[in-house]
Order: structure tokens, then C-alpha cells, then sequence
């Protein structure tokens, strides 16, 4: 697998300061997608252990509130592969961190709901270490910069621990910020 960015101190692909890792490949090429040099999926460089290790090291702090896995796409059969112990890892280092995905497909389809690709050996055990899944593809006429952590109306934001409970999506619930700060 490639990655085509890392973003240390991400502050937009979740909630908190995050470490945000961009892999390579992406088979929807959606119109509008804000990165499509990493449809590719030989762009970028090589996700070495050295690589992981740097990304590891990267989230010990205090502040630093997870990982975030976006793309290309993070779902690609191909990837999901080589980033299964990569976030089994990181969860057994920092399991009070969360571990955030975006992906193109929905969660029906990552979950076999209905008939996709994206499914493979790997897929449920991955889905079970996520604690918010961004799915759905972009779509550009649903495109509002307004919504946070997701870029078009029809993606949801799902709460991937209480999804599989139930066994439906449930919406993550973003936690409100308090200011200790008071206006007289």
C-alpha cells in the first residue's frame, strides 16, 4: 500500500487534534473530490513499518486526540489489508484514542447489506476497531461547506461501536464544547 499525505496536528478530519493518514487508491473517483492525485493507487510512497512507527510516535501526546484514515480510499480491499494491523497496533498502544475513517462506500455496503466490492476477509474486523465511520461517496451537488467532518449532505457520521450493537446505523453525537469563559 501507498499513502499520499500525512497530516500531523490535523485539526479537520475529526474531532480534536489528530494524525490523519492519507492512503493511496480510490476506485469511485467522485466529481469534486478534493484529492484526486491519490486515486493512483502507486502514488505517494511506500506505508513502511519506519512509516507506521513515525505515525505511532506522532500520536503518544496527550493531545493528541486519534487517528483519521481517509484516501484515496481507506475501504479498497487492498488497503484495508495492510491497514488492519496497522490500527490493531494503535489501538493496543493508545486504546483511549479513537481511530476515525472516510470512506465512499456506505456502511450497507461495507457490512454486505448490499452487494459491493469493498467487502473482503479483513472488513468486519476492521469496521469493529473504528470508532466513527464518515461514509458515502461525494457528491458534489450535496457539497456544503457548513457540515462538520463530512464535505456532502448525503455522508453520515456513525458511531461504528453502537452501529454494530444494534445493528443499524446510529449517528455519532458530537459532544458539545463548554467555554469555562462567561460574557457580563
Amino acid at each position: 500500500m501507498n499513502y499520499a499525505n500525512i497530516k500531523y496536528y490535523d485539526i479537520s478530519n475529526g474531532p480534536g487534534v489528530r494524525t490523519s493518514l492519507f492512503v493511496s487508491g480510490c476506485t469511485h473517483r467522485c466529481p469534486g473530490c478534493f484529492n484526486e492525485v491519490a486515486w493512483d493507487f502507486g502514488y505517494g510512497a511506500p506505508f513502511t513499518k519506519e512509516v507506521r512507527n513515525q505515525i505511532f510516535a506522532a500520536c503518544q501526546p496527550d493531545y493528541i486526540a486519534g487517528l483519521t484514515l481517509l484516501g484515496g480510499e481507506p475501504m479498497e480491499p487492498a488497503n484495508q489489508r495492510e491497514l488492519l494491523p496497522f490500527v490493531r497496533n494503535f489501538k493496543a498502544l493508545y486504546p483511549q484514542k479513537t481511530v476515525w475513517c472516510y470512506s465512499g462506500y456506505t456502511l450497507e455496503e461495507l457490512t454486505g447489506q448490499t452487494p459491493s466490492r469493498c467487502r473482503c476477509e479483513v472488513t468486519d474486523e476492521l469496521l469493529r476497531l473504528l470508532d466513527v465511520l464518515v461514509d458515502g461517496p461525494f457528491v458534489q451537488a450535496e457539497y456544503d461547506i457548513s457540515l462538520r467532518f463530512r464535505g456532502s449532505a448525503n455522508q453520515r457520521l456513525l458511531d461504528m461501536p453502537r452501529t454494530l450493537a444494534a445493528g443499524q446505523p446510529v449517528p455519532w453525537v458530537d459532544e458539545p464544547v463548554f467555554s469555562t469563559h462567561t460574557m457580563d
